[in-house]
């Protein structure tokens, strides 16, 4: 049965046994087919955020895995955190602009004269 429900899913992938401690040449890879995708993307220093529908965010998840065995990389893991909310409709974006927006007024309240 497809599964339907949005989530944001936060994406680490990591190369096991690779001949440098960089990345950033699976990074990119994986990076280019996130954003070949119709699914909203977000890199950053630590992952990818993706958010979609729950089925195409794995499916995608499931392509950059198979993208970076054929590129040679035997071993791979990935630390995947995912999150779904049924009470409204929430980006990545708006997530962050929720906090940013609390943390302004965190400034204002605060006292001067502490």
């Amino acid at each position: 049965m497809p599964v339907t429900l949005h989530c944001l899913a936060d994406v680490c992938l990591i190369p096991i046994g690779t001949n440098s401690a960089s990345g950033s040449d699976e990074i990119a890879a994986v990076t280019q087919l996130a954003r070949s995708s119709h699914l909203k993307c977000t890199l950053h220093s630590a992952g990818t955020t993706i958010d979609g529908p729950w089925n195409e965010v794995m499916e995608l998840i499931g392509q950059m895995h198979e993208l970076l065995h054929k590129r040679g990389i035997v071993r791979l893991h990935s630390d995947i955190r995912v999150g779904t909310r049924t009470d409204k409709s929430q980006s990545a974006a708006s997530k962050m602009q929720a906090v940013e927006e609390k943390i302004k007024r965190l400034g204002k309240d605060k006292d001067p004269s502490s």
